[in-house]
């Protein structure tokens, strides 16, 4: 397969290690590519601080491709439907779209029921 978008919930249930971690790894194995947003770097960093797993967030990250984040992007994700979809997902949401419409990307693996329905919406198949 090529190329997976990640987010921070999935990224941040391994960080924790979570009941699911391993399971979400042999998901992102399957996968030629990992790939998200430059939000994620600041979202996953941040918890590895609140959590004291700045090391682990930063080698999580390593393995990440992370796409641009940039004033275009920011308006894009500002209207994107479904409107009910929370701004941080709509920035993850933006950036899958465009990935997906470029042809890196194949699905997106998300934790956010909002995203995962945004998602749907448009149609973005889910991993």
């Amino acid at each position: 397969m090529a190329g997976l978008y990640v987010d921070t919930s999935s990224l941040g249930r391994i960080l924790l290690n979570e009941p699911d971690a391993s399971q979400i790894r042999a998901t992102m194995a399957t996968f030629t590519s990992l790939w998200s947003s430059q939000l994620l770097a600041v979202e996953l960093r941040r918890l590895g601080r609140r959590q004291a797993l700045e090391p682990a967030a930063d080698r999580l990250l390593r393995a990440v491709e992370l796409t641009p984040l940039g004033h275009t992007n920011l308006s894009r994700a500002a209207r994107l439907e479904p409107i009910e979809t929370r701004t941080l997902d709509a920035i993850h949401l933006e950036a899958a779209i465009r990935l997906r419409g470029a042809g890196t990307v194949d699905a997106v693996l998300t934790h956010h029921d909002q995203l995962r329905a945004a998602c749907q919406h448009h149609g973005i198949p889910l991993a």
